[in-house]
């Protein structure tokens, strides 16, 4: 059996699940995590930020729900509403974390969600990653290189499918997979003790 975690890194909720992610999967070292991007701000829907009017209202829920901070380096991001969510950089980004690190991918893509949400730093800057592959202690150049390298988007294009493929529609969701079994363990917001609750139902089946 092993984890597969589908998000997105512009995905406000998905921000939400990372202290739950970190802590499955401290609680679970003897399972694999397999990170997916899903896509959620590609083709016509990678828009200025203002053309969401709900963000703000819905990034104040998510922190009620799930305690994530916001922090002022995002705040002064996106208050022009100028800012483009493009979730194929992201997706980019994330393949080259990944395939730097796959071991440690669950780890990474929390790292990233926290310097978009906590720091404001945009996930379409080359700079961005240097800086989050250099504070995991990983070779920056080589990431930086992957995150512009010409086949990046087609390996963000396979993330994608591979999301539709498990079935996933909206993000966050982890899964776990075991063969040819797929099982919900995580859609939107859950505890630690949820997925473990769920996970211990899926070993006595």
């Amino acid at each position: 059996m092993k984890l597969v975690y589908v998000f997105d890194a512009y995905c406000g909720w998905s921000h939400g699940f990372s202290g739950t992610l970190r802590e499955v999967v401290s609680r679970h070292p003897e399972l694999p995590v397999e990170v997916v991007s899903g896509g959620l701000f590609t083709g016509s829907r990678k828009a200025p930020i203002r053309e969401f009017g709900h963000v703000q209202g819905a990034n104040a829920k998510i922190a009620r729900s799930t305690g994530a901070e916001f922090g002022d380096g995002y705040e002064r991001l996106i208050a022009d509403g100028s800012f483009v969510m493009d979730s194929d950089a992201a997706a980019r980004g994330m393949t080259a974390l990944r395939q730097a690190a796959p071991e440690r991918a669950a780890e990474l893509a929390t790292d990233l969600q926290r310097v978009f949400y906590a720091d404001g730093l945009s996930l379409s800057d080359a700079s961005t990653y240097r800086k989050v592959a250099g504070d995991a202690g990983l070779d920056a150049d080589a990431v930086v290189a992957a995150f512009e390298a010409p086949g990046a988007q087609a390996a963000a294009e396979a993330d994608y499918r591979r999301a539709a493929e498990l079935g996933v529609t909206g993000f966050p969701t982890l899964l776990a997979v075991d063969g040819d079994r797929v099982a919900v363990l995580a859609h939107g917001h859950a505890t630690a003790d949820d997925v473990d609750r769920r996970l211990a139902t899926l070993r006595k089946a």
